[in-house]
């Protein structure tokens, strides 16, 4: 499934079917083959050698859309080791990271490989994506994901079965992404290893681990004052003058927070606003602003 084709469609590749109602169907095109569905059955050589956007009736007329699958319509219906960074979040790691053509990244874990292939992409063939996942079974399924996705391994990109902390020593690197339970633990690698300038990343979902990371990034005295937020999406209902927003949205999935890292020897500008009162106050144990005292 090599999902930067253009032209029409050749055997072996993978096609998106969508019927009138929205439901949708991935599958492989094969000469002579036929696929099966509730309203009949599509021939794969009236699809081969067409082009995309066509429509095709099965054997009892029932009309059916074809295109390629888009890449968030394929990482999310992807098969799955760990939970996928679906593609509201991705966008925004992309963008809020500042992804660049010729990047060198670090991302941990890889998971089921979503939001690998988003970088992949990115970071285009003079950059190079470092992988790292706890799980080899997750790791399996990253690569397998990702070779269906851009048609094999792509030389930019290593993927290493273990903890990224392992790896503190290294070269540099212009961006470091987090997705793990713990972020805050790689704090003092991406100290050593980020490029003065470039950008931490993490992806968490819940506040505790959300307060943990950007108090242990203050902590540090290595990085910008961290910005955190969320991205909630909804679509709308569009009929006439029926016009209003659709009763279901993708809300909360994970939080996600970037900062930059200083020069060595440089300390985070003062904040010219105090901390609310009480805010680490006796009752709060966890890490604190250097320039804050007990």
């Amino acid at each position: 499934m090599n999902l930067q084709r253009t032209g029409p469609f050749v055997e072996g590749e993978w096609i998106r079917l969508s019927d009138p109602k929205g439901r949708k169907h991935n599958i492989q095109l094969v000469a002579g083959k036929e696929f099966s569905t509730k309203k009949g059955q599509i021939r794969h050589d009236d699809i081969i050698g067409r082009p995309e956007g066509i429509v095709v009736e099965t054997s009892l007329e029932f009309p059916y859309q074809v295109f390629r699958p888009l890449l968030f319509e394929y990482v999310v219906s992807m098969p799955r080791g760990a939970a996928i960074i679906y593609p509201k979040d991705a966008a925004q790691i992309l963008v809020q990271a500042d992804i660049f053509p010729g990047a060198r990244v670090i991302e941990a874990g890889a998971g089921s490989g979503s939001l690998t292939t988003y970088l992949l992409r990115a970071i285009g063939p003079e950059g190079h994506l470092e992988s790292h996942e706890l799980r080899e079974d997750f790791a399996e399924t990253a690569r397998k994901n990702v070779e269906l996705a851009l048609g094999g391994s792509p030389d930019t990109w290593s993927l290493t079965v273990g903890d990224l902390r392992d790896a503190a020593e290294g070269p540099e690197v212009d961006r470091i992404i987090l997705d793990m339970v713990d972020p805050w633990t790689c704090i003092p690698l991406a100290l050593n290893r980020l490029v003065p300038g470039g950008i931490v990343c993490g992806y968490v979902a819940t506040t505790t681990q959300l307060s943990r990371f950007v108090e242990t990034l203050r902590e540090s005295a290595g990085f910008t004052e961290p910005h955190a937020f969320e991205t909630l999406v909804r679509d709308w209902h569009l009929e006439g003058l029926a016009v209003r927003p659709n009763h279901k949205m993708n809300g909360h999935t994970a939080f996600l927070v970037t900062a930059r890292r200083l020069a060595p020897g440089q300390r985070p500008m003062p904040k010219t606003r105090r901390p609310a009162p009480g805010a680490y106050g006796p009752d709060y144990v966890g890490p604190r602003p250097a320039d804050l005292q007990d």
